[in-house]
């Protein structure tokens, strides 16, 4: 049966009323010190005292002590109320400035693509700011898993998430080795394909993903077949050098070993757009310091670029 519970209202009123008419053994020097009325400072110790049930001074014309229940609950009272103190600066800190530890859940892939350029120079500029990579294929819950943000391509950030882009679109390309190619030819149109050893990619829900191309305006989608099935692009791109197949990857990824010829670039004039990859995080309004720092440092340096 469900239950109804309600959060219990003022548990710390006039506990920092009581603090300091202890602290200085008097209401007037109490109400000074907190900017209010003796008045104020009497009625607050007075709910405090009825809230717990036992008188926590003993007041005469020219003093003002505390009973044992005062004296116990000032010797509890006090170092909580001071942790509570310094916990609310912390949090203050975190809030007005780039500190912390900033938690980014991002694909391996990127690493080296994107993220380590980016590092060394953030850190630099942000002294206060530690930054740990959770590099996982996996689409997590970055909320209910305590990171900051996520860095994931277009296609995989949800609708609900503030998305900002890291790269421009780009293009996914078909890539073979040399040698390969050589030893069985080059694939004029996607149907060529399923005379090739093709390398596979697993997504995250266990199915196996299909190759995209752009047919004359035509969206179409191929299931091939080859040798390796790999569940990140980093393998599937060491596996194609090898010449173990053909490897259909985002091209940022593939673009220094095109250059150096390790591979070569098939069926160019099929090769789809896609929407590339974003820095994505749940709500404009909660974004801390140390997210908008790296947000801003990511934004300045695509911008040189």
């Amino acid at each position: 049966m469900k239950q109804n519970f309600t959060v219990r209202q003022g548990a710390l009123d006039g506990v920092e009323v009581f603090l300091s008419v202890a602290r200085h053994r008097s209401f007037r020097g109490a109400a000074a010190q907190l900017g209010v009325t003796p008045s104020a400072v009497s009625q607050a110790v007075r709910a405090l005292e009825a809230r717990l049930g036992a008188a926590l001074f003993v007041r005469t014309t020219r003093s003002v002590g505390l009973t044992e229940a005062g004296e116990r609950f000032l010797a509890r009272a006090k170092p909580a109320f001071e942790e509570l103190l310094a916990a609310s600066e912390v949090a203050r800190g975190l809030g007005q400035r780039p500190a912390g530890l900033l938690r980014l859940s991002v694909p391996r892939a990127v690493i080296p693509l994107l993220l380590e350029p980016l590092i060394a120079s953030f850190c630099k500029a942000n002294p206060d700011v530690e930054v740990e990579l959770s590099a996982s294929r996996e689409l997590v819950d970055i909320a209910s898993e305590g990171f900051d943000a996520g860095i994931r391509l277009g296609q995989f950030v949800a609708a609900d998430m503030v998305a900002v882009p890291l790269t421009p679109p780009f293009r996914s390309v078909v890539v073979g080795s040399p040698d390969y190619l050589a030893a069985r030819g080059r694939p004029a149109t996607p149907d060529d394909l399923r005379e090739h050893a093709c390398l596979r990619w697993r997504r995250t829900d266990g199915a196996l993903a299909l190759w995209s191309f752009n047919d004359h305006g035509r969206a179409l989608e191929i299931a091939v077949s080859g040798p390796l099935i790999a569940s990140d692009f980093s393998t599937m791109l060491g596996a194609a050098v090898e010449g173990v197949g053909l490897a259909q990857l985002p091209a940022p990824m593939a673009t220094a070993a095109l250059q150096t010829q390790k591979l070569v670039q098939v069926l160019e004039a099929y090769a789809p757009m896609m929407p590339g990859v974003f820095l994505f995080y749940p709500d404009r309004r909660q974004i801390m310091p140390k997210l908008r720092a790296f947000i801003d440092h990511v934004k300045n340096h695509t911008q040189a670029d």
